[in-house]
């Protein structure tokens, strides 16, 4: 479908368009005031991460309306495609990144023979050569500000590119003019260099968002592409899972994942759900019972009359839940959208003022222009702009090397204000794997666990494969069992010097347990439980110790939760669908708390999106991992004490590269509109105040030890 609308209140729609120009929070301020002044419009949200902008209006503002006004503003908009991957924010920048470093590391050692005394026709020489590497570096690297600026200006508007382009346009034509009158300076190094760091700092900014915003598709590839429909002469056929409308009869065979929301029509099987509530444990369904999308049949075929389908299925809504609180992640939109309105503006007005000022004080037309430029480049903001993402990626290395992988350069300072944490248990307090009681083990006769391992060793069940490694590891041999057949839902079974062998579900349920009988000998009754990952308690009460608190926000039933929650000393709220922790930590967050949600399933995807910051473990689903902020890689839950503990720290040193930035300017700024600084040194002056603060940002090397 060409937009994606969905019914919000009776006379409400939504419409989500796809705007490849949005780069910054001043496009995102832009583009929102824009619609909201189209009549008819409710709302409209800009999510930077995904460049979309979801728009709530009523039923007479049709599309073009939005893509018109759109256009007014300087943005090219279209209806979102589903199908279509998002565009990469970072690939078009990388080309002209790798050709302003390269342009700029030629052009400064042609510089370096002119500062170092070179004189006459020699001098002369190198300004043509910088000029032959430079001009054509410059046109291309800075394609991204040139095309952003004059989108702006032909609307009438403006934005932080504008006193880029301008300053990058006016250095390079001033340089040209002083290499064809053979002038002593040209500055094609110092612009090259204003180039590269922006660049560099963009590109920082939009790899971390293109890592981000997977996590929706991952979330929809989960479900089936199509389904066997059958028709109403009973033959088979193939149906996209677009396609599928509610009544429709699905054949579902074994192994396969539903493609839409049903109630089953015949058959009996069982469900893995996991996908959607987290439980692991298979659950029957047999005729009249609902059925979800993703959910994956594990026995038997079944029929399902299909209920809902597409966008309508309850896979998609946790999808469309994750994309509507990722778009309300940064608490700093509005500050940094506020700071995008006044630099521009600002920059215009002190090289006006300095320009003008130099005019009336008499100075020459060439004098006062290179004074402007000077103060247009002087005030770029490098060090501002690379303050945070560079902080980032050093803090997000240091992170690396002790197995904890940053998905969103932004959850560092999201993660630092952390106050409350939400741990959900199976795979993550937890390993998410049953292991067998080691008494009950130790306490087999030979004949009895050769019995167990050559029974297990024939299924897939997640005890039997547990119980199997479990045995194999204490140098256990398998007997040689007959006739071995599994019965869904009752477990394996077999013959063994003329007894009657079988491993299943116990008759007395009671946990999680599974019974070894041989012939008429006493039934063995062998407990599973999921241990806790090591270092659990440690790492909570490091957390503690941070100012912390911890609780467990689970999908798993209640029993489980409870064995849990004794263990680790944590209060806990058990049997959560999707809705419900998003939920609980909106109530968190509504009454003040910061809130950091630790979970590894796919129905945790929502509340992983919704948090303040999010962290799963390496052994997540695909969409637990794509939605969360930061994965660790290792077993020990120690990866959350030391993420928050870095953070913090990354976050004393941004403070301190502002600071930096914020004095560079007080103090550089007077002194170009003095005239005492020309385009050249204010180049090599942005670039010091860019280096300052990547120096200083480097001291994050060790911040997760």
């Amino acid at each position: 479908m060409n937009a994606v609308s969905a019914r919000l209140a009776p006379a409400i729609s939504r419409t989500v368009l796809a705007v490849p120009g949005m780069h910054c929070a001043g496009c995102m301020g832009k583009i929102e005031r824009a619609l909201g002044a189209v009549p008819g419009v409710a709302s409209a949200r800009a999510n930077l991460t995904a460049r979309t902008i979801a728009v709530d209006h009523t039923g007479a503002v049709e599309i073009p309306e939005l893509v018109a006004a759109l256009a007014g503003a300087g943005f090219a908009a279209q209806p979102r495609e589903d199908a279509l991957e998002p565009p990469s924010a970072s690939r078009e920048l990388l080309a002209p990144l790798a050709v302003a470093a390269f342009a700029c590391m030629n052009v400064m050692l042609l510089s370096v023979s002119v500062w170092s005394g070179a004189d006459g026709s020699t001098r002369d020489l190198f300004h043509w050569l910088s000029a032959a590497i430079g001009v054509p570096a410059i046109l291309y690297a800075g394609q991204p500000f040139f095309r952003s600026a004059l989108g702006a200006l032909r609307r009438g508007r403006t934005n932080m590119d504008v006193p880029i382009s301008i300053g990058v346009t006016l250095a390079t034509g001033l340089s040209c003019y002083e290499t064809l009158t053979g002038g002593e300076e040209a500055w094609f190094d110092g612009t090259l260099m204003l180039l590269l760091f922006l660049l560099a700092g963009r590109a920082l900014d939009a790899m971390m968002r293109d890592r981000a915003r997977a996590g929706v598709a991952a979330l929809l590839r989960q479900a089936a592409s199509g389904a066997m429909v059958v028709g109403a002469d009973g033959a088979l056929h193939w149906t996209a899972a677009a396609a599928l409308v509610p009544g429709m009869l699905m054949r579902v065979a074994a192994g396969e994942r539903l493609a839409a929301d049903g109630a089953i029509a015949s058959g009996t099987s069982r469900f893995d759900q996991s996908l959607l509530t987290g439980e692991t444990a298979p659950v029957p369904a047999g005729p009249g019972q609902p059925v979800l999308a993703g959910m994956l049949n594990l026995d038997a075929p079944v029929d399902v009359i299909v209920t809902a389908a597409g966008q309508g299925t309850a896979l998609a809504e946790i999808a469309q839940a994750m994309e509507s609180a990722g778009q309300a992640k940064s608490t700093f939109v509005r500050i940094a959208d506020r700071a995008s309105r006044l630099y521009a503006p600002a920059v215009h007005t002190l090289a006006a003022l300095s320009f003008a000022g130099w005019l009336i004080a008499g100075a020459s037309f060439h004098q006062a222009l290179v004074v402007g430029i000077a103060v247009l480049i002087i005030t770029c903001p490098c060090a501002l702009g690379l303050a945070v993402p560079v902080a980032q990626v050093v803090a997000a290395g240091a992170l690396l090397k002790q197995g904890v992988m940053v998905k969103d350069g932004s959850a560092i300072e999201r993660l630092a204000r952390v106050d409350r944490v939400l741990l959900d248990k199976t795979g993550t307090l937890t390993m998410g794997r049953p292991v067998p009681d080691t008494a009950v083990l130790a306490a087999l006769c030979e004949e009895e666990a050769a019995v167990a391992l050559a029974l297990a060793s024939h299924s897939r069940h997640p005890l039997s494969q547990a119980l199997a490694l479990a045995l194999a590891a204490r140098g256990v041999r398998a007997a040689a069992v007959e006739n071995v057949r599994e019965t869904a839902g009752r477990g394996v079974s077999g013959i063994w010097r003329g007894l009657a062998v079988s491993l299943g579900r116990p008759s007395q349920p009671g946990g999680t347990s599974a019974a070894l009988a041989i012939g008429a000998g006493p039934v063995r009754v062998i407990g599973f439980a999921d241990r806790l990952r090591p270092d659990a308690r440690e790492a909570l009460a490091d957390l503690a110790a941070l100012g912390i608190q911890a609780s467990i926000l689970s999908g798993d039933n209640a029993a489980a939760v409870a064995v849990t929650a004794r263990e680790t000393g944590l209060t806990g709220q058990a049997a959560a669908l999707p809705a419900d922790k998003l939920d609980a930590i909106q109530r968190l967050q509504r009454s003040g708390k910061c809130v950091l949600m630790v979970g590894d399933g796919i129905n945790d995807g929502p509340a992983l999106a919704a948090a303040d910051a999010s962290i799963a473990p390496g052994s997540a689903s695909d969409v637990g991992r794509q939605a969360a902020d930061f994965v660790f890689t290792g077993d020990s839950l120690l990866a959350l004490p030391r993420a928050v503990r870095a953070s913090r720290r990354t976050m004393r040193v941004v403070r301190e590269n502002f600071a930096a930035a914020i004095l560079y300017n007080a103090f550089a700024v007077p002194l170009a509109m003095a005239g005492l600084v020309t385009p050249l040194m204010a180049a090599i002056a942005m670039a010091t105040s860019s280096l300052i603060v990547v120096g200083n940002s480097l001291r994050l090397a060790g911040a997760a030890k």
